[in-house]
């Protein structure tokens, strides 16, 4: 006979343990999800290689200097999809002090692709520092041909290329991802010419 005074097993308990079951079970899928993300989804961030640099005009005068700068980059998107990239620029300085900005336009590169970028921009009467005004005389720097390059003094800019944008993930979720590359440039002062690159 059944006993009418035995306790039955309480259904909010049941519940309650599946409740702790399944969030378990939500906590480990969830953590697995984020562990492949990072592993194997992980964007990765673009690759810039700076090709050439060049001053196509390049003038001194009264102890200022005037030029044109262009700078070729190739960059390498190493990520499945693809990389829309925004708010980048190509700033140029020397001694630390800024001396031309100019900003990239906004694009997508393709996942597994390179893209090839140039940038210029032009600098009126920037004025040489002493060292180098020193060297000038009434606007023409003296130099003597060396193994075809003319000697004299020279000058060393800093290029700083920044990308900034975003890299789809599983064609729905988006990652924020920004890329730099700085370079030193060696211009011999009397012809503008670009005596060495340092990336």
């Amino acid at each position: 006979m059944n006993d009418p005074y035995r306790s039955k097993p309480s259904r909010g308990r049941t519940n309650f343990a599946s409740c702790i079951c399944a969030t378990v079970f939500l906590i480990f899928l969830i953590a697995g999800i984020v562990i492949a993300y990072f592993f194997l989804f992980k964007p990765k961030t673009p690759e810039i290689a700076v090709e050439a640099v060049r001053f196509p005009t390049f003038s001194v005068t009264n102890g200022t200097v005037n030029f044109t700068f262009f700078q070729y980059v190739s960059v390498t998107n190493p990520n499945r999809d693809e990389f829309t990239h925004y708010d980048s620029s190509l700033q140029l300085s020397y001694s630390g002090e800024p001396v031309g900005l100019v900003f990239i336009p906004a694009g997508k590169i393709d996942g597994g692709r390179t893209q090839h970028m140039s940038a210029k921009f032009d600098v009126q009467s920037y004025p040489l520092p002493a060292k180098l005004k020193a060297d000038v005389s009434g606007g023409v720097i003296p130099t003597t041909a060396v193994n075809g390059v003319g000697a004299g003094p020279t000058m060393e800019v800093e290029t700083r290329m920044k990308l900034v944008g975003r890299v789809r993930v599983l064609k729905v979720f988006t990652h924020r991802v920004d890329s730099g590359v700085k370079c030193g440039v060696m211009i011999q002062v009397s012809s503008g010419s670009v005596l060495g690159v340092r990336c």
